[in-house]
């Protein structure tokens, strides 16, 4: 799994390609305050070191406001402080937009797009951005999940009941994430993530007489599966990954095919029998 500065350093690649600014830097909070660790297309070396507190500048005051911000000539900007002149000014930026990365209403850190001119700004622009800070937040706050719940699971050889049914939420919780997410390297590395669920739970694996068949499930098919472990009814299937209830109902019905199985219960034991829930 990428690191935290990794994760920044992609997410800024990618704010400097789906946007028209040619200046893209962020960072995470660290100590209290955010730290820039990636920097792309700048012409200085202005902006390396940059560490910014909340309510301070443009970024301060969007990780407070928790809403992005924009400014089209930060110099002269009324609407801010100006403890990091030295930074943006040192790179002759003059349009600057400082989208938050919020987790669960908490900032987690800041992404900024900038020009050295004056550039209109509109929702052409602000759009993408605001998609690359979510989709750090997202990342973000899956591990957390999934780091909070390793933690309560540590200490024991064997998972507890109650434990393994907090992986089987985690596991159906991340499979509606990943549902709705486009990115395909997101949901890959999600996926990594539940096989590491998936792991945790083994040992609530049945012991068998013989091998268990190699069985092959659809990424949508494990995720009706997945919520429907939970006990969840169709609707609240389709409800959950965004599906018509008809195409939930065609879904459960694939699976079962696969599993051999003729009740959705029956399926779901098979499933994790193959270790394809846990």
């Amino acid at each position: 799994m990428e690191s935290e500065a990794e994760l920044v350093a992609r997410a800024v690649r990618e704010l400097a390609t789906r946007t028209r600014f040619p200046v893209a830097f962020g960072g995470l909070v660290e100590g209290g305050v955010v730290r820039v660790t990636s920097i792309v297309g700048n012409r200085t070396h202005s902006l390396d070191g940059l560490r910014v507190r909340p309510e301070r500048g443009l970024g301060g005051r969007a990780m407070m406001e928790q809403r992005p911000r924009m400014t089209s000539d930060y110099g002269s900007s009324q609407q801010i402080t100006h403890d990091y002149d030295g930074f943006v000014l040192g790179e002759g930026i003059r349009t600057l937009l400082a989208l938050p990365i919020v987790v669960s209403g908490r900032p987690r850190g800041v992404l900024y797009a900038g020009a050295w001119d004056e550039t209109p700004v509109g929702g052409v622009t602000t759009a993408p951005a605001m998609q690359v800070a979510q989709s750090v937040a997202d990342e973000l706050r899956i591990r957390d999940e999934v780091d909070r719940r390793l933690r309560a699971a540590q200490g024991s050889d064997a998972v507890a009941p109650s434990q393994r049914e907090e992986l089987r939420e985690s596991f159906a919780e991340l499979r509606s994430i990943a549902a709705s997410i486009d990115d395909a390297d997101l949901r890959a590395r999600i996926a990594g993530v539940e096989s590491r669920l998936v792991a945790l739970a083994g040992d609530a694996l049945p012991t068998t007489t013989g091998p268990v068949p190699t069985i092959h499930l659809s990424r949508r098919e494990t995720d009706v599966l997945a919520c429907a472990a939970l006990g969840a009814t169709n609707a609240e299937v389709a409800t959950q990954l965004g599906l018509r209830e008809s195409t939930v109902k065609a879904y459960l019905g694939s699976a079962m095919s696969k599993l051999d199985a003729s009740t959705r219960h029956a399926a779901v034991a098979r499933a994790r029998r193959a270790g394809l829930l846990p």
